[in-house]
């Protein structure tokens, strides 16, 4: 199996290409700085893992991440060589990025004060979503709201007797 997930922060805003070929493609390529467990005599220490992402989530880094942005990405490790114009061949080692997502809220990044408590992540939901079904089918008001609750509501009359497990 080949999977790696990261957390660290952008060393510089992502460079972006677009592939030449009839589908055009984006391709996002940026450096994770992710700090290292263990340190020696106090100072901290990272690694610079090289990344590559490539459409929507290309298309995504492009958008919203810039230097400095704290992120989570989850991919594969891919090796490959080619050989220099001298002659010397070159190795490369590269994660490729199929999810990534933020590590921190805005805020955090910006350096607002957080009065002491570690902020989490709270993604911006829209005012008052309006959900549309075909005509033909009833609404179905407890999906409205277990979208605007965040979790399904269950009524209180519903009991566990009778269920196949406690």
């Amino acid at each position: 199996m080949n999977k790696v997930i990261l957390m660290g922060r952008l060393t510089r805003n992502p460079e972006i290409r677009y592939s030449q070929n009839d589908t055009s493609m984006a391709v996002a390529r940026f450096t994770l700085a992710v700090d290292r467990r263990f340190r020696k005599d106090s100072e901290n220490s990272a690694d610079f893992i090289s990344c590559v992402a490539f459409g929507k989530t290309a298309e995504f880094f492009e958008r919203y991440a810039v230097q400095g942005t704290k992120m989570v990405v989850e991919g594969r490790i891919q090796t490959g060589s080619y050989t220099k114009q001298d002659g010397s061949k070159v190795y490369t080692t590269d994660v490729v990025v199929e999810n990534a997502e933020f590590a921190e809220s805005r805020g955090t990044a910006s350096g607002q004060p957080s009065n002491g408590q570690p902020q989490a992540f709270q993604p911006q939901r829209p005012a008052q979503q309006s959900y549309s079904q075909p005509a033909s089918q009833p609404q179905a008001p407890l999906m409205r709201e277990a979208a605007d609750e965040g979790f399904m509501q269950i009524p209180d009359e519903l009991t566990d007797e009778g269920l196949p497990f406690i």
